[in-house]
Protein backbone atom coordinates (compact mmCIF):
# COMPACT_ATOMS: atom_id res chain seq x y z
CA UNK A 1 0.00 0.00 0.00
CA UNK A 2 1.17 3.20 -0.88
CA UNK A 3 0.42 6.08 1.40
CA UNK A 4 2.97 8.43 -0.33
CA UNK A 5 0.76 10.09 -2.77
CA UNK A 6 -2.14 11.01 -0.51
CA UNK A 7 -2.86 14.55 0.60
CA UNK A 8 -2.18 15.58 4.36
CA UNK A 9 -6.14 14.95 5.30
CA UNK A 10 -6.08 11.31 3.98
CA UNK A 11 -2.76 9.77 5.30
CA UNK A 12 -4.62 7.49 7.46
CA UNK A 13 -5.47 4.29 5.47
CA UNK A 14 -8.10 2.39 5.80
CA UNK A 15 -8.33 0.65 9.22
CA UNK A 16 -8.70 -2.87 6.84
CA UNK A 17 -5.33 -2.10 5.52
CA UNK A 18 -3.17 -0.54 8.36
CA UNK A 19 -2.17 -4.15 9.39
CA UNK A 20 0.26 -4.59 6.69
CA UNK A 21 1.98 -1.16 6.07
CA UNK A 22 4.48 -3.21 3.35
CA UNK A 23 2.67 -3.80 -0.09
CA UNK A 24 4.91 -7.34 0.15
CA UNK A 25 3.50 -8.40 2.88
CA UNK A 26 5.84 -7.79 5.87
CA UNK A 27 3.21 -7.71 9.23
CA UNK A 28 3.45 -5.48 12.04
CA UNK A 29 1.35 -5.04 14.70
CA UNK A 30 -0.68 -1.54 15.34
CA UNK A 31 -1.87 -1.04 18.67
CA UNK A 32 -4.37 1.83 17.61
CA UNK A 33 -5.73 1.83 14.15
CA UNK A 34 -7.09 5.49 14.89
CA UNK A 35 -3.76 6.75 14.69
CA UNK A 36 -1.40 7.82 11.82
CA UNK A 37 2.03 8.38 12.82
CA UNK A 38 2.55 10.07 9.15
CA UNK A 39 -0.20 12.63 10.27
CA UNK A 40 1.44 15.98 11.22
CA UNK A 41 1.08 16.33 14.77
CA UNK A 42 -0.80 18.90 16.58
CA UNK A 43 1.91 20.59 18.67
CA UNK A 44 5.06 22.39 17.55
CA UNK A 45 8.82 22.56 19.22
CA UNK A 46 7.83 25.00 21.30
CA UNK A 47 5.31 23.38 23.19
CA UNK A 48 7.75 20.43 23.71
CA UNK A 49 10.38 23.23 24.98
CA UNK A 50 8.11 24.61 27.15
CA UNK A 51 7.17 21.52 29.32
CA UNK A 52 10.77 20.79 29.99
CA UNK A 53 12.28 21.98 32.82
CA UNK A 54 14.58 24.78 32.90
CA UNK A 55 17.50 23.19 34.40
CA UNK A 56 17.37 20.17 31.90
CA UNK A 57 18.80 22.59 30.22
CA UNK A 58 21.91 23.25 32.49
CA UNK A 59 25.29 21.56 31.40
CA UNK A 60 27.80 20.88 34.49
CA UNK A 61 31.43 20.59 33.00
CA UNK A 62 32.94 19.15 36.21
CA UNK A 63 29.84 16.45 36.12
CA UNK A 64 30.75 15.83 32.31
CA UNK A 65 34.16 15.35 33.04
CA UNK A 66 33.61 13.08 36.19
CA UNK A 67 32.18 10.62 33.31
CA UNK A 68 34.98 10.63 31.30
CA UNK A 69 37.01 9.99 34.35
CA UNK A 70 34.69 7.05 35.48
CA UNK A 71 34.84 5.50 31.89
CA UNK A 72 38.95 6.30 31.20
CA UNK A 73 39.80 4.46 34.27
CA UNK A 74 36.97 1.48 34.21
CA UNK A 75 39.17 1.19 30.50
CA UNK A 76 42.38 0.97 31.92
CA UNK A 77 41.69 -1.36 34.79
CA UNK A 78 39.89 -3.89 32.83
CA UNK A 79 42.81 -3.99 30.27
CA UNK A 80 45.57 -4.26 33.34
CA UNK A 81 43.28 -6.64 34.54
CA UNK A 82 42.60 -8.66 31.28
CA UNK A 83 46.13 -8.99 30.93
CA UNK A 84 47.23 -9.59 34.04
CA UNK A 85 45.22 -12.36 34.53
CA UNK A 86 45.48 -13.72 31.07
CA UNK A 87 43.44 -16.82 30.82
CA UNK A 88 40.49 -17.07 27.86
CA UNK A 89 37.30 -16.77 30.12
CA UNK A 90 38.75 -13.53 31.80
CA UNK A 91 39.26 -12.35 27.63
CA UNK A 92 35.95 -13.26 26.89
CA UNK A 93 34.56 -11.18 29.43
CA UNK A 94 37.11 -8.46 29.03
CA UNK A 95 36.32 -8.68 25.17
CA UNK A 96 32.97 -7.76 25.93
CA UNK A 97 32.96 -5.26 28.80
CA UNK A 98 36.12 -2.91 26.81
CA UNK A 99 34.11 -2.99 23.85
CA UNK A 100 30.85 -1.56 26.09
CA UNK A 101 33.14 0.90 27.98
CA UNK A 102 34.38 1.87 23.92
CA UNK A 103 31.00 2.32 22.94
CA UNK A 104 30.36 4.13 26.32
CA UNK A 105 33.56 6.88 25.14
CA UNK A 106 32.06 7.06 22.23
CA UNK A 107 29.01 8.45 23.31
CA UNK A 108 30.27 11.04 26.02
CA UNK A 109 32.72 12.25 22.35
CA UNK A 110 29.08 12.43 20.85
CA UNK A 111 28.04 14.51 23.90
CA UNK A 112 31.05 16.95 22.84
CA UNK A 113 30.46 17.23 19.24
CA UNK A 114 27.05 18.13 20.15
CA UNK A 115 27.76 20.87 22.45
CA UNK A 116 25.67 19.06 25.05
CA UNK A 117 28.97 18.24 27.29
CA UNK A 118 29.77 21.93 28.42
CA UNK A 119 29.67 25.28 26.90
CA UNK A 120 33.17 25.57 27.04
CA UNK A 121 33.93 25.04 22.87
CA UNK A 122 37.77 24.08 23.67
CA UNK A 123 37.04 21.59 26.66
CA UNK A 124 34.23 19.96 24.01
CA UNK A 125 36.87 20.11 21.39
CA UNK A 126 39.92 18.76 23.51
CA UNK A 127 38.13 16.14 25.15
CA UNK A 128 36.17 14.99 21.88
CA UNK A 129 39.50 14.56 20.04
CA UNK A 130 40.64 12.56 22.73
CA UNK A 131 37.97 10.41 23.30
CA UNK A 132 37.05 9.82 19.61
CA UNK A 133 40.62 9.32 18.45
CA UNK A 134 41.39 6.29 21.08
CA UNK A 135 38.16 4.40 19.38
CA UNK A 136 39.94 5.34 15.69
CA UNK A 137 36.70 7.77 14.45
CA UNK A 138 38.01 11.04 13.25
CA UNK A 139 36.09 13.37 15.55
CA UNK A 140 35.00 16.43 13.33
CA UNK A 141 34.92 14.77 10.58
CA UNK A 142 31.90 12.64 12.19
CA UNK A 143 30.72 15.68 14.51
CA UNK A 144 29.73 17.63 11.35
CA UNK A 145 28.14 14.70 9.39
CA UNK A 146 26.52 13.61 12.48
CA UNK A 147 25.14 17.21 12.66
CA UNK A 148 24.00 16.98 9.18
CA UNK A 149 21.92 13.67 10.58
CA UNK A 150 20.41 15.42 13.25
CA UNK A 151 19.10 18.27 11.04
CA UNK A 152 17.60 16.17 8.49
CA UNK A 153 16.55 13.17 10.38
CA UNK A 154 13.83 11.34 8.62
CA UNK A 155 14.51 12.56 5.79
CA UNK A 156 14.92 9.85 2.67
CA UNK A 157 17.54 11.50 0.70
CA UNK A 158 18.65 14.26 3.17
CA UNK A 159 19.26 11.87 6.09
CA UNK A 160 22.96 10.84 6.87
CA UNK A 161 22.96 7.46 8.75
CA UNK A 162 20.58 4.53 7.97
CA UNK A 163 18.49 6.51 5.79
CA UNK A 164 16.31 4.22 4.22
CA UNK A 165 17.67 2.71 0.32
CA UNK A 166 15.30 4.46 -2.50
CA UNK A 167 13.76 1.30 -4.78
CA UNK A 168 16.46 2.59 -7.77
CA UNK A 169 19.22 2.31 -5.75
CA UNK A 170 18.09 -0.97 -3.74
CA UNK A 171 17.42 -2.02 -7.50
CA UNK A 172 21.09 -1.02 -8.68
CA UNK A 173 22.23 -3.27 -5.80
CA UNK A 174 23.91 -6.81 -6.31
CA UNK A 175 21.86 -9.97 -4.81
CA UNK A 176 25.16 -10.91 -3.15
CA UNK A 177 25.58 -6.84 -1.64
CA UNK A 178 21.96 -6.88 -0.49
CA UNK A 179 22.08 -10.24 1.25
CA UNK A 180 25.53 -8.90 2.85
CA UNK A 181 23.28 -5.78 3.54
CA UNK A 182 20.27 -7.51 5.14
CA UNK A 183 21.97 -10.13 7.01
CA UNK A 184 23.13 -9.97 11.01
CA UNK A 185 26.01 -9.50 11.45
CA UNK A 186 27.25 -7.46 8.36
CA UNK A 187 25.54 -4.50 9.00
CA UNK A 188 26.51 -4.27 12.59
CA UNK A 189 30.21 -3.85 11.27
CA UNK A 190 28.98 -1.18 8.85
CA UNK A 191 30.84 1.72 11.01
CA UNK A 192 34.15 2.19 9.93
CA UNK A 193 33.04 1.85 6.19
CA UNK A 194 30.65 4.55 6.74
CA UNK A 195 33.55 6.73 7.75
CA UNK A 196 35.80 5.80 4.58
CA UNK A 197 32.58 5.90 2.18
CA UNK A 198 29.70 7.39 3.46
CA UNK A 199 26.39 5.18 2.41
CA UNK A 200 25.32 3.47 -0.61
CA UNK A 201 24.22 6.79 -3.14
CA UNK A 202 26.31 8.98 -1.04
CA UNK A 203 29.67 10.20 -2.08
CA UNK A 204 32.96 11.57 0.38
CA UNK A 205 35.03 10.46 3.37
CA UNK A 206 35.05 11.71 6.97
CA UNK A 207 38.63 11.89 6.22
CA UNK A 208 39.05 13.78 3.39
CA UNK A 209 38.56 17.94 3.92
CA UNK A 210 37.37 18.04 0.43
CA UNK A 211 34.27 15.69 0.77
CA UNK A 212 30.71 16.61 0.03
CA UNK A 213 30.09 16.06 3.76
CA UNK A 214 31.65 19.17 4.60
CA UNK A 215 31.92 23.09 3.23
CA UNK A 216 34.98 25.11 2.42
CA UNK A 217 35.16 26.93 6.41
CA UNK A 218 35.57 23.23 7.95
CA UNK A 219 38.69 22.03 5.78
CA UNK A 220 40.81 22.91 8.51
CA UNK A 221 38.66 21.20 11.52
CA UNK A 222 38.85 17.67 9.46
CA UNK A 223 42.27 18.05 8.80
CA UNK A 224 43.13 18.32 12.42
CA UNK A 225 40.80 15.37 13.49
CA UNK A 226 42.16 13.11 10.27
CA UNK A 227 45.56 14.04 11.69
CA UNK A 228 44.50 13.11 15.16
CA UNK A 229 42.83 9.69 13.78
CA UNK A 230 46.69 9.17 12.16
CA UNK A 231 48.36 9.75 15.25
CA UNK A 232 45.98 6.90 17.45
CA UNK A 233 46.85 4.45 14.46
CA UNK A 234 50.33 4.82 13.97
CA UNK A 235 50.30 4.39 18.06
CA UNK A 236 48.51 1.21 17.62
CA UNK A 237 50.64 0.04 14.83
CA UNK A 238 53.95 0.77 16.90
CA UNK A 239 52.51 -1.06 20.02
CA UNK A 240 51.45 -4.36 17.90
CA UNK A 241 55.58 -4.11 16.74
CA UNK A 242 56.25 -3.72 20.53
CA UNK A 243 53.32 -6.21 21.89
CA UNK A 244 52.69 -8.81 19.46
CA UNK A 245 49.74 -8.97 16.97
CA UNK A 246 47.76 -11.16 19.53
CA UNK A 247 48.52 -9.27 22.23
CA UNK A 248 46.71 -6.39 20.45
CA UNK A 249 44.25 -8.12 18.63
CA UNK A 250 43.26 -9.11 22.43
CA UNK A 251 43.86 -6.10 24.16
CA UNK A 252 42.18 -3.42 21.43
CA UNK A 253 41.14 -4.75 18.37
CA UNK A 254 38.46 -6.94 19.45
CA UNK A 255 36.98 -4.94 21.76
CA UNK A 256 36.99 -2.14 19.04
CA UNK A 257 35.06 -4.60 16.45
CA UNK A 258 32.46 -4.97 19.52
CA UNK A 259 32.73 -1.26 20.23
CA UNK A 260 31.54 -1.18 16.45
CA UNK A 261 28.64 -3.49 16.81
CA UNK A 262 27.10 -1.54 19.62
CA UNK A 263 27.45 1.77 17.65
CA UNK A 264 25.78 0.07 14.51
CA UNK A 265 22.92 -1.96 16.76
CA UNK A 266 21.77 0.94 18.86
CA UNK A 267 22.16 3.60 16.15
CA UNK A 268 20.39 1.43 14.09
CA UNK A 269 17.45 0.52 16.21
CA UNK A 270 16.80 4.01 16.93
CA UNK A 271 15.71 4.63 13.77
CA UNK A 272 13.98 1.24 12.87
CA UNK A 273 12.81 -2.26 14.05
CA UNK A 274 9.33 -0.96 16.10
CA UNK A 275 6.61 -2.96 16.19
CA UNK A 276 4.45 -0.39 14.15
CA UNK A 277 5.56 0.77 11.10
CA UNK A 278 6.86 3.89 11.21
CA UNK A 279 7.20 7.10 8.40
CA UNK A 280 9.76 8.71 6.17
CA UNK A 281 9.49 11.83 4.55
CA UNK A 282 10.75 13.77 1.88
CA UNK A 283 9.67 17.21 -0.03
CA UNK A 284 7.03 19.16 1.46
CA UNK A 285 5.88 16.77 3.63
CA UNK A 286 9.09 16.81 5.90
CA UNK A 287 9.97 19.13 8.86
CA UNK A 288 12.27 19.21 11.48
CA UNK A 289 9.62 17.96 14.39
CA UNK A 290 7.87 15.19 11.94
CA UNK A 291 11.37 13.75 11.35
CA UNK A 292 12.46 13.85 14.90
CA UNK A 293 9.15 12.07 15.99
CA UNK A 294 10.06 9.06 13.96
CA UNK A 295 12.99 8.49 16.12
CA UNK A 296 12.54 5.63 18.93
CA UNK A 297 13.61 5.68 22.23
CA UNK A 298 14.84 2.05 23.38
CA UNK A 299 15.76 0.36 27.27
CA UNK A 300 19.17 -1.15 27.64
CA UNK A 301 18.84 -2.14 31.52
CA UNK A 302 21.61 -2.41 33.35
CA UNK A 303 23.34 -0.75 30.18
CA UNK A 304 21.74 2.35 30.42
CA UNK A 305 23.70 4.05 32.76
CA UNK A 306 27.21 2.41 31.37
CA UNK A 307 26.45 4.42 28.26
CA UNK A 308 24.79 7.58 29.57
CA UNK A 309 21.39 6.90 28.93
CA UNK A 310 21.58 6.66 24.95
CA UNK A 311 18.85 4.89 24.80
CA UNK A 312 16.65 7.96 25.89
CA UNK A 313 16.81 9.53 22.25
CA UNK A 314 13.30 11.03 21.29
CA UNK A 315 14.10 14.17 23.22
CA UNK A 316 17.63 14.49 22.43
CA UNK A 317 16.90 14.22 18.48
CA UNK A 318 14.52 17.04 19.58
CA UNK A 319 17.11 18.70 21.56
CA UNK A 320 20.66 17.55 21.38
CA UNK A 321 21.74 20.48 23.47
CA UNK A 322 20.03 18.47 26.82
CA UNK A 323 22.96 16.95 28.62
CA UNK A 324 22.16 13.19 28.57
CA UNK A 325 22.02 13.01 32.70
CA UNK A 326 18.96 15.24 32.25
CA UNK A 327 17.87 13.27 29.34
CA UNK A 328 15.21 10.93 31.23
CA UNK A 329 13.74 13.71 32.96
CA UNK A 330 13.33 16.12 30.30
CA UNK A 331 11.49 13.00 28.57
CA UNK A 332 9.07 12.47 31.55
CA UNK A 333 7.68 16.28 30.79
CA UNK A 334 7.42 16.25 27.60
CA UNK A 335 5.83 12.93 27.38
CA UNK A 336 2.18 14.30 27.94
CA UNK A 337 3.09 16.57 25.21
CA UNK A 338 4.27 13.87 22.34
CA UNK A 339 1.05 11.79 23.63
CA UNK A 340 0.62 8.51 20.99
CA UNK A 341 3.78 10.23 19.11
CA UNK A 342 6.10 8.83 21.40
CA UNK A 343 6.45 5.28 21.38
CA UNK A 344 7.29 3.78 24.82
CA UNK A 345 10.25 1.34 25.09
CA UNK A 346 9.70 -2.17 25.98
CA UNK A 347 11.22 -2.62 28.91
CA UNK A 348 14.12 -4.16 29.53
CA UNK A 349 15.82 -7.23 31.28
CA UNK A 350 19.35 -6.50 33.00
CA UNK A 351 20.42 -7.30 29.67
CA UNK A 352 18.83 -5.94 26.54
CA UNK A 353 18.28 -9.83 24.58
CA UNK A 354 14.96 -8.56 23.37
CA UNK A 355 16.15 -5.99 21.15
CA UNK A 356 17.57 -8.93 18.73
CA UNK A 357 14.00 -9.43 17.75
CA UNK A 358 13.61 -6.16 16.84
CA UNK A 359 16.99 -6.12 14.65
CA UNK A 360 15.88 -9.24 13.12
CA UNK A 361 12.51 -7.96 11.93
CA UNK A 362 13.27 -4.96 10.81
CA UNK A 363 16.38 -6.86 8.87
CA UNK A 364 14.02 -8.86 7.54
CA UNK A 365 10.65 -6.57 6.31
CA UNK A 366 12.55 -2.94 6.13
CA UNK A 367 14.20 -3.18 2.61
CA UNK A 368 13.64 -0.12 0.74
CA UNK A 369 11.03 2.75 -0.23
CA UNK A 370 9.31 4.33 -3.20
CA UNK A 371 11.05 6.71 -5.34
CA UNK A 372 7.80 8.64 -5.21
CA UNK A 373 6.01 10.25 -3.31
CA UNK A 374 6.36 12.36 -0.05
CA UNK A 375 5.40 10.44 3.10
CA UNK A 376 6.79 6.74 2.91
CA UNK A 377 6.85 3.33 4.43
CA UNK A 378 9.74 0.92 3.97
CA UNK A 379 8.94 -1.86 1.72
CA UNK A 380 9.71 -5.81 1.48
CA UNK A 381 11.65 -7.42 -1.08
CA UNK A 382 9.86 -10.86 -1.22
CA UNK A 383 12.81 -12.63 -3.17
CA UNK A 384 15.53 -11.49 -0.36
CA UNK A 385 15.41 -13.69 2.07
CA UNK A 386 11.66 -15.84 0.29
CA UNK A 387 10.02 -17.58 2.96
CA UNK A 388 12.08 -16.81 5.78
CA UNK A 389 10.90 -13.63 6.91
CA UNK A 390 8.01 -15.65 7.95
CA UNK A 391 9.67 -16.52 10.99
CA UNK A 392 9.80 -13.40 12.42
CA UNK A 393 5.93 -12.51 11.67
Amino acid sequence: MDLSAAPIEAHSPPKSKRMNMSSNGGQYRVKDPDFNPGAPPPFGLAEIRAAIPKHCWVKDPWRSMSYVIRDVTAVAALAAVAAYLNNWVVWFLYWVCQGTMFWALFVLGHDCGHGSFSNNPTLNTVVGHFLHSFILVPYNGWRISHRTHHQNHGHVENDESWHPLPERIYNNMGSFTKKVRFTVPFPMLAFPVYLWRRSPGKKGSHFHPESDLFVPREKNAVITSTVCWSAMAALLAGLVCVMGPVQMLKLYFIPYSIFVMWLDCVTYLHHHGHEDKLPWYRGKEWNYLRGALTTLDRDYGWINNVHHDIGTHVIHHLFPQIPHYNLREATKAARPVLDKYYREPQRSGPLPFHLFGDLMRSMRYDHYVDDNGDVLYYQTDPQLFGGSAKKFI
